[in-house]
């Protein structure tokens, strides 16, 4: 009997000896797939990794950017006037955020994607752990500020007292979603450069359906006006937020992970963070910082034309929608590109790179003259989308079309400051972030309506503000065309080398 028993467990341990033998090698495999995943950033085809990437991050990015748009549509609808001017005063205030979160979200990614591209995923890691921690404190913070200085920041805001008290209940909710907003806005991208786009992709588009139903019901069919809205955003915010956390800290296909044994933020790795996250950090606050100046220019100007101040910020509101609306597409493809500039500058694969570049700029293009025709051909029937009143339709499609003259070029600035980020220049990519919003359009703003006037019979003070946009554009895509030509002829300088290298090395190592 006590031969049986013996038996009996020895024969318990040798399968419980190759479950876990199973399970290793199942991990193993798991992980060699995972690791392989990452590698393809150095070996696959450019052109077919940037379809991969690219359609799901446009899509998303696209899907991402609903967010204020939708808001827009529904109040549109459902308030009017009130509520097209709400989301307008809101816009700068929410625009910071994102800033934030942008500015460590793309920092950390980008210093992931380089140092993956090293060979270095215990380091990328520490990255991530660094970068939640980061998140999390901005995310208490900017709350914070916001909660403290409401009236100060509605008054910025352009706010009038029409909308001050529908913009203060709606901002008020925001405010209290910003750390999911941080967490699904901020970790999305790591996703991508952890190799699964479409996994990014529909984190983000449950969101936003989740934000669209709800949207519906609280506006639409309860009547909650601007609060409802609010709060559709934040849930909807937060599914996107959850989808993309539990992939890093429970799903086995992630090839690196959030572990608590990296939540220990080093000095060095966040100054790092925020140094590579800096051009997008600069790219979105003089994004906020022309939207509170314009505002007020708006409400100043509009004051003095007969479609009033709040008028003037619903219509233009519409136009800045819009536009947003065409630039996503050209941002998700800058976004696209990251991971393998990142990955492939990083392993030295120059030549890689400038491929890519080629690729994101021809698509960009692509998309920029689609939208141009578009806003051309339907400009009527795309501004009643967000239920703007009848007698303001002819001065937003003005507007539009102005606002949009060089939407076919206008990429190659996006792209650059990309480029720039993500290959750890963050002077430069910083650089050409604040050419187009801060260099150049904000001094146009204040003296454009000065000037123009008197150059141009029959141009309003008002109608000069949004003739400043193509003006800035072609400034900002010459800066980045030039700063190009000067990295193009310092990466080939760097492909030269490599061969040269290549050629002796071989020499050296023939035999005799």
């Amino acid at each position: 009997m006590a031969d049986v028993t013996e038996q009996d467990m020895t024969t318990t341990e040798q399968d419980t000896a190759r479950e876990h033998s199973s399970e290793h090698n199942s991990e193993q495999r798991q992980s060699s797939r995972n690791e392989e995943r990452v590698n393809r950033l150095g070996t696959g085809k450019v052109s077919k990794l940037m379809l991969e990437f690219a359609i799901p991050s446009i899509i998303g990015l696209v899907v991402n950017g609903l967010y204020n748009i939708i808001d827009s549509i529904f109040l549109g609808h459902g308030v009017g006037l009130v509520g097209q001017a709400t989301a307008s005063v809101a816009m700068p205030v929410m625009i910071v955020g994102m800033a934030v979160a942008m500015l460590i979200g793309n920092g950390g990614n980008a210093l992931v994607a380089l140092r993956l591209g090293e060979g270095k995923l215990k380091e990328a890691e520490k990255v991530m752990g660094t970068t939640f921690i980061m998140t999390i404190v901005a995310g208490v913070v900017v709350t914070a500020i916001i909660l403290l200085f409401m009236d100060p920041v509605l008054m910025i805001s352009g706010a009038t007292e029409l909308t001050r008290d529908s913009a203060h209940k709606f901002l008020t909710i925001i405010s209290f979603g910003l750390i999911v907003l941080f967490l699904g806005m901020g970790f999305n991208n790591f996703i991508r450069t952890a190799g699964d786009p479409n996994r990014a992709l529909y984190t983000m588009v449950a969101g936003t359906l989740v934000c669209i139903a709800l949207n519906y019901l609280f506006v639409m069919v309860l009547g909650w006006g601007v609060e409802g809205s609010a709060w559709a955003t934040v849930i909807g915010q937060a599914v996107s937020a959850v989808l993309v956390m539990w992939f890093f800290t429970v799903s086995k296909k992630a090839p690196f992970k959030l572990r608590i044994a990296n939540l220990k933020p080093k000095l060095r790795m966040v100054f790092n963070i925020l140094a590579l996250g800096s051009a997008s950090f600069a790219l979105q606050i003089s994004a906020a910082v022309l939207a509170f100046v314009l505002n007020n220019l708006l409400k100043d100007y509009g004051a003095m034309d007969p479609i009033t101040a709040d008028g003037a910020i619903a219509a233009i509101n519409v136009v800045q929608r819009v536009a947003m609306f065409a630039f996503f597409p050209i941002m998700g493809v800058a976004i696209a590109a990251q991971p393998l500039f990142g990955f492939n500058y990083g392993a030295q694969y120059f030549a890689r790179v400038k491929i890519t570049f080629r690729l994101a700029f021809i698509w960009v293009m692509v998309i920029g003259v689609f939208f141009w025709l578009l806003v051309h051909i339907f400009p009527e029937q795309i501004i009643g989308i967000f239920g703007i009143e009848p007698g303001l339709v002819a001065f937003t499609v003005d507007a539009l079309k102005v606002q949009m003259m060089l939407m076919p070029v206008v990429g190659l600035q996006v792209v650059s400051a990309n480029y720039f980020q993500s290959t750890g220049q963050p002077g430069r990519s910083m650089l050409l972030s604040l050419t187009r919003q801060l260099l150049y359009l904000l001094p146009l703003m204040y003296l454009m309506p000065q000037f123009l006037p008197l150059l141009i019979e029959g141009v309003t003070p008002l109608q000069s503000l949004y003739y400043t946009y193509p003006v800035a554009d072609f400034l900002s895509i010459f800066t980045a065309a030039v700063l190009m030509v000067f990295e193009f002829k310092k990466l080939n300088k760097k492909i030269s080398e490599a061969k040269g290298n290549f050629v002796e090395k071989q020499a050296t190592e023939l035999p005799a």
